[in-house]
């Protein structure tokens, strides 16, 4: 599944394994395998996270 975030798009696969979260790195560990984002701004990372788990 695709996820659109300020105008990246986010290929995330369901279901979701774990998820890890440092200041401003986000690990998405999926079907597919790790995935790493990078954020510059801590609110960044806070609000991917939310979308996430609206979805």
């Amino acid at each position: 599944m695709s996820y659109t975030y300020q105008g990246k798009v986010y290929a995330i696969t369901t279901p979701v394994k774990s998820i890890s979260i440092n200041k401003f790195n986000v690990v998405v560990k999926d079907q597919a395998g790790s995935q790493l984002f990078k954020f510059t701004k801590v609110n960044e990372s806070k609000d991917f996270l939310a979308m996430l788990y609206q979805a």
